[in-house]
């Protein structure tokens, strides 16, 4: 069955079959009912939304009044009422009692309600207040930490310039530094070409002149000791033009790092100064969430700090081989100073030994032939032993060659086979090294006859060396170069 219509007025879609019975009266309540607060929930219909269940419930053909009044079992048929009245009672189904525990109950769930709306209210009011309370805090320390990053990147930037100064100031003293000795490396030619001419001129004596006495040692010594101080001056120039380089990395490093922190001081100082009120702030959905840091505060202090000691150990590095430079110009300047004139009285001294010279060629000539005698007879004894020795080998290699035919299994790696190969391996070294003495006999051979020959045409080519020593050397050597133009102040 189904009502239509409003629910005080409801009445069913279809007729009724007449009921045999009626129900009785509800009697009056006599208890007191102030003391009562039942709690009903107070639920809402599911298919009729406009009508309520909680008070309104659809009768049976037989509907009871147990459930309504304790007196209901006391009413019998005869004290019915009409068929009007029955239906009027049909429809009021709730006692007095329930009626006022339905609205105590309502007023009670209004006095909780409103309690706890007033609860939620004043916690809420409270919520918001910490909350502003504590957002103020984090923002202030955030300020906070804002502005202690802002002094600590103003630090480093303020130690990056000291330092971007003094690599710079000291870069370019290094410079300077640098031409002085390319100045000075030019002016070592001269030198070196003088002493390479008198070797060059000392090369034309002929015969037993060409000699390698104090004064040629002394001109070798001299193009050593300039090639010496080239090659000082070279090594120096190269670390020079490294240590350039490096002081320019280190301040490439430097000036990269101030940029980025001029940067960083930037923003965060422009972070420090945002407020609530600041212009050009809005949301930036998730980006609390990436992560695009690549260093740590300690990390990124030790990076500045790192950068900021290996520029202050260029500087050290640099300002040592500045010094290092320096000591070289003059110590080089000395050394080919104090070897001119060493070779100047080398020469001096060559010339007056050439005119004593004479006399002792007979007896060298005489040494010469006795000895070039003693070498012929040592080359025939080491080709005497190389023959012999080869007899032992040829015995041995035979020997070796045989035993390979050995059948199947009898090709056996024993004590003779491996005795037999070491004595190979002995016999052809001791014939290498007979050859090799050999050759070094001839040799010996050939340069004793080269010198016998030499002694015989010595008295020839005295004139000669004199005049090479004398006119040649001594002409261009009567003047050295200025010492400042050795040192780079030139």
């Amino acid at each position: 069955m189904e009502l239509l219509g409003s629910t005080l007025t409801a009445t069913y879609a279809h007729p009724r079959p007449a009921s045999t019975s009626f129900l009785s009266a509800i009697s009056t309540m006599t208890s007191s009912y102030r003391d009562r607060f039942p709690h009903y929930n107070l639920t809402h219909s599911l298919s009729l939304p406009w009508r309520p269940s909680t008070y309104y419930k659809v009768a049976s053909n037989l509907p009871t009044l147990g459930p309504y009044c304790t007196r209901s079992q006391r009413v019998s048929e005869s004290t019915m009422l009409p068929f009007v009245s029955n239906r009027t009672t049909l429809f009021t189904r709730y006692t007095p009692d329930d009626w006022y525990r339905s609205n105590l109950t309502n007023y009670l769930e209004s006095d909780t309600s409103r309690h706890n709306s007033e609860r939620l209210r004043v916690d809420t009011t409270r919520l918001i207040q910490d909350k502003y309370q504590e957002m103020r805090k984090v923002q202030a320390d955030s300020t906070q930490n804002l502005g202690e990053r802002v002094n600590d990147i103003g630090f480093w930037k303020s130690e990056i310039i000291h330092e971007l100064d003094a690599i710079i100031g000291e870069t370019n003293e290094l410079t300077d530094v640098k031409k002085k000795l390319d100045r000075a490396l030019m002016e070592t030619e001269a030198p070196l070409q003088v002493a390479r001419e008198c070797l060059f001129h000392r090369e034309k004596r002929m015969g037993i002149d060409l000699v390698h006495d104090e004064a040629e040692k002394e001109l070798l010594t001299e193009v050593d000791i300039i090639l010496s101080c080239q090659e000082r001056m070279k090594l120096h120039l190269d670390k020079a033009i490294a240590q350039l380089a490096a002081n320019r990395a280190a301040q490439h490093e430097l000036e990269k790092d101030l940029s980025n922190k001029q940067t960083a001081y930037w923003i965060d100082d422009k972070c420090h100064h945002l407020r609530n009120t600041s212009e050009g702030i809005s949301f930036f959905r998730g980006v609390e969430r990436v992560d695009a840091t690549v260093s740590v505060p300690e990390s990124w202090a030790k990076f500045t700090d790192d950068n900021i000691l290996r520029s202050q150990s260029e500087r050290a590095a640099s300002t040592k081989l500045r010094d290092d430079i320096q000591n070289l110009l003059v110590v080089t300047a000395n050394e080919m100073w104090n070897q001119f004139n060493k070779v100047n009285l080398a020469l001096t001294n060559r010339i007056a030994e050439t005119a004593d010279a004479k006399n002792k060629i007979q007896i060298h000539l005489a040494k010469t032939l006795q000895e070039i005698f003693q070498i012929e007879m040592t080359i025939e004894s080491i080709k005497k032993a190389i023959k012999d020795m080869s007899a032992f080998l040829k015995v041995a290699q035979t020997r070796l060659d045989e035993r390979t035919r050995r059948p199947n299994i009898e090709l056996c790696r024993d004590l003779s086979q491996l005795c037999l190969v070491n004595e190979v391996y002995v016999v052809d070294a001791t014939i290498q090294t007979l050859q090799q003495r050999l050759r070094e006999a001839e040799n010996t051979l050939q340069s004793l006859a080269h010198t016998k020959a030499t002694l015989e045409h010595d008295l020839a080519v005295k004139a000669n060396s004199l005049y090479i020593d004398q006119e040649k050397c001594m002409g261009m050597r009567k003047s050295f170069l200025n010492t400042l133009r050795l040192v780079g102040f030139c």
